[in-house]
Order: structure tokens, then C-alpha cells, then sequence
């Protein structure tokens, strides 16, 4: 893989669009994009005040940081300057009352729980 460079403050935020999960008020940047897999592994996620993302699971787990704001993953309540992992097979839904900012590392695309 070759060196990627994102300067977040040149790219606008796009809305999260996936097929059947409402992700209103959620909005991504990318920071690193694997060609291999066609997809993000590394990305900004922000969520407006509200925004909640469905139950999942991550097959090869996740890291979270977050920026600014505060989020609730499954039990844990996270404010700024805050680190998560979970480890591979790990299920939760995502949710912020007040709206956050969040460093995500998610090595395999996650799989959505109805």
C-alpha cells in the first residue's frame, strides 16, 4: 500500500448512506482508502445530535477516538480524548445525544443485526 495523505479541512463532509440502515445525521470523511478491499479502513464519522447507528457486529473488530463530543457505544459512554477497542465478533449500536466527532480504524466492513 502506498502513502495516503487526507487534509480533512479541503474535503466536505458526505452524508453516510448504506442500503436499508437509517443513517440520518451521520457524515463521513475518509482518511484511508483500501483498494484491495474497495473500501475505507480509516475515517471521521460525525453525528448530529441524535444520530444513532444500528446494532452490528465487527467481524475483525474496531477502534474508536473520539474528537469532540460525547457518544454512547453499546454500555460505555465516551466523551473527548477517549479510545475504544473491541475486539473481533464484538456487537453494539452507536448513539449521541449531543452530536460527536470520532477517528474510526474498521479493518472488514461490518455486518448489520435486524
Amino acid at each position: 500500500m502506498e502513502k495516503q495523505i487526507a487534509k480533512t479541512s479541503e474535503v466536505n463532509w458526505k452524508p453516510l448512506i448504506e442500503e436499508g440502515v437509517n443513517t440520518e445525521g451521520i457524515f463521513y470523511k475518509v482518511l484511508r482508502f483500501d483498494e484491495a478491499a474497495n473500501r475505507p479502513k480509516t475515517f471521521l464519522l460525525k453525528f448530529e445530535a441524535g444520530a444513532s447507528y444500528p446494532n452490528h457486529i465487527h467481524p475483525s473488530g474496531e477502534e474508536i477516538f473520539v474528537l469532540e463530543g460525547e457518544v454512547r457505544s453499546a454500555k460505555d459512554e465516551l466523551k473527548a480524548g477517549d479510545y475504544l477497542y473491541m475486539p473481533p465478533e464484538s456487537i453494539h449500536s452507536v448513539f449521541s445525544k449531543t452530536g460527536c466527532t470520532l477517528l474510526f480504524v474498521v479493518p472488514e466492513e461490518v455486518v448489520i443485526l435486524k
